[in-house]
């Protein structure tokens, strides 16, 4: 590498948020939002590269010698992960690598974008002194205009920007996000050609219907945000221009299926077979999802593709042509079983709309179901939770996540329980689903460690129920059985049961 501007690095967290399960089983996906930073940065007319960490497995050591190698005016850590929620959990890995690139190149600037900053930049300054630098949005207008500067004098006119000035911590007035219509010159792609696309691989219930052959995959945003405001989530607090929390930063923004169709082109011309469209909510403009769709039909390709969208935002007319540009799994956020727990902390509610009957109209149409639920929210008892369990296991979809509610940085939920003096994780790894350290939210009726508990026995009973495997059998074969149920001899170690059992 030669000298440049800046370099924008993804930390390899993965040991620490995953455990055992980083060796085989996690997916490694291509960091987004530092390819297309590095991008908008490399249009503007800097020098730009992107090191990732995790995909060319580099630990500490290895990862800070190659960033002074670089020697970049700015080392940038772009702290975003597999969904919106890990950039807190991801805060583990690039707080841990940034202090010793600040050790081993002194003169190098420190800079941090990414939900969790965006959620607690000045706290996230004064706990860590070696971060010189913090965007307090998505960064894309702060990074620019920071280059344009000597990185020491007119800090203060920076958008968006924090920094140090004499021991004060400063965060300047936010800076504006990209409107819509500048999407495609403002952020104009991923810089597919500077990662290594071999490295990457998709999770294995994803791949199932690829005959789970998880790697080559990319992963991308055809939009951002989301226009729904439920408390559990942080999505849109990079959005923000003026709140603390996300709830008033619901701003949903998409580029032009003509400009996206662009990116399928470079996957089939590398022989990508598996993609993760990484929108929040995919299915939800028609004039976006299914012009696009039409335009992967058109063009002939044969993707495995998976997406995100809502029990009430997706139709029965839009199925068929969703199935035919590739869509062979439609991720629905259920939540929960009893509609109580779901209307507490659901915006833009569905609670009209029958689940099992969406459920079966996308079966039908050939597509499976990834199905997301959460133990542990605010009304949440154990009859309510063993609701959300009875209907996942009734209803018996292709794929199932379990999650223990969180407060994640940057969601309205965060700041109820700051409020309340609930327990939050003490580390960044506690905002993890599978660490070690993992530190979910206790319930007006439950603690912390009995919805844990309820969580991963949930996870256990699914995964190894023989409806479940005799679906799977009947739809992949028995490698995906074989697959799943190596994942199932996997147990997580969990620090709060296990203070619970020393404590009995």
């Amino acid at each position: 590498m030669t000298k440049f501007d800046i370099l924008f690095i993804h930390p390899n967290a993965a040991k620490k948020i995953y455990q055992d399960l980083s060796e085989d089983f996690s997916a490694v996906e291509p960091p987004i939002w530092a390819g297309m930073l590095t991008a908008h940065c490399l249009k503007r007319g800097f020098g730009a590269d992107i090191l990732d960490c995790e995909a060319l497995h580099l630990d500490d050591v290895a990862a800070a010698q190659k960033v002074k190698e670089a020697d970049p005016r700015v080392a940038c850590f772009v702290v975003y992960g597999q969904q919106p929620s890990a950039s807190s959990q991801n805060m583990a890995g690039a707080v841990s690598l940034a202090e010793k690139v600040k050790q081993g190149s002194p003169g190098i600037k420190i800079l941090f974008v990414g939900g969790h900053v965006a959620a607690l930049p000045r706290e996230v300054m004064e706990k860590h002194p070696f971060i010189d630098l913090v965007c307090q949005n998505e960064g894309v207008y702060t990074i620019s205009f920071l280059l344009l500067t000597n990185l020491n004098d007119k800090l203060d006119q920076v958008p968006g920007l924090g920094y140090r000035n004499n021991g004060q911590i400063i965060l300047n007035p936010p800076s504006p996000i990209v409107a819509k219509q500048d999407l495609s010159s403002e952020l104009s792609g991923v810089v597919w050609d500077k990662l290594p696309m071999k490295n990457y691989r998709t999770a294995l219930w994803h791949a199932m219907p690829n005959d789970c052959e998880r790697a080559p995959f990319a992963a991308l945003y055809t939009s951002l945000g989301c226009p729904m405001k439920c408390s559990f989530c942080m999505i849109n607090i990079i959005n923000r221009q003026e709140n603390e929390y996300a709830d008033g930063s619901a701003v949903f923004r998409y580029w032009e299926p003509e400009f996206i169709i662009r990116d399928f082109e470079v996957f089939a011309k590398l022989g990508i077979k598996n993609v993760k469209i990484a929108d929040e909510l995919f299915v939800l403009n028609p004039n976006h999802f299914m012009k696009l769709c039409e335009l992967i039909i058109e063009r002939g390709f044969d993707f495995n593709i998976w997406c995100y969208s809502r029990v009430d935002t997706v139709k029965e007319n839009y199925l068929a042509t969703l199935k035919k540009a590739g869509v062979n799994y439609l991720a629905l956020g259920i939540e929960s079983g009893n509609t109580k727990v779901r209307k507490d902390v659901t915006k833009g509610r569905f609670d009209d709309v029958d689940i099992r009957a969406v459920v079966k109209k996308i079966r039908d149409a050939g597509i499976n179901v990834a199905a997301n639920y959460i133990f542990g929210l605010p009304e949440d008892d154990r009859d309510s939770m063993q609701m959300t369990l009875d209907l996942a296991m009734e209803m018996n979809t292709e794929m199932a996540n379990f999650y223990s509610a969180m407060a994640y940085p940057g969601s309205p939920l965060h700041g109820i329980a700051r409020q309340q003096g609930w327990k939050l994780p003490e580390t960044y790894a506690g905002y993890s689903q599978h660490s070690y350290e993992t530190q979910p939210l206790p319930t007006k009726y439950l603690t912390a460690a009995e919805v844990l508990r309820f969580r991963d026995e949930a996870w256990l009973k699914y995964h190894t129920n023989p409806a479940f495997l005799n679906l799977l059998k009947k739809k992949f074969g028995k490698i995906a059985v074989d697959e799943t149920s190596k994942s199932t001899k996997i147990k997580l170690r969990r620090k709060l049961l296990e203070e619970k059992e020393i404590l009995r």
